[in-house]
């Protein structure tokens, strides 16, 4: 996600009110906030969910929806997500 840069307080503080009952969703069992070290207007979130149906039961819950309409207005950029599937961890 990328932020209009004098708006990125006010994600870090949006992200910060929400992110335990992000994490305490049903199905949710890691959630992480990474920001590029370079271009420091852009943030990734990084979720890890049960499955699917989880993560769609979230998309579709007020939470979420309350949290996008709040996050949405402070892009400068059109969003990206992705759903991506761990095909090897290195130990």
């Amino acid at each position: 996600m990328t932020f209009q840069a004098d708006k990125v307080d006010d994600f870090v503080a949006i992200f910060s009110a929400k992110k335990k009952m992000i994490r305490s969703s049903p199905g949710c069992h890691h959630l992480a906030l990474l920001r590029d070290i370079n271009q420091t207007n852009i943030f990734f979130t990084y979720s890890f969910w049960e499955d699917e149906a989880a993560l769609n039961n979230y998309r579709h819950s007020p939470l979420f929806k309350s949290t996008w309409a709040d996050t949405k207005i402070l892009f400068a950029d059109k969003p990206e997500a992705w759903s991506v599937e761990v095909v090897a961890v290195e130990e």
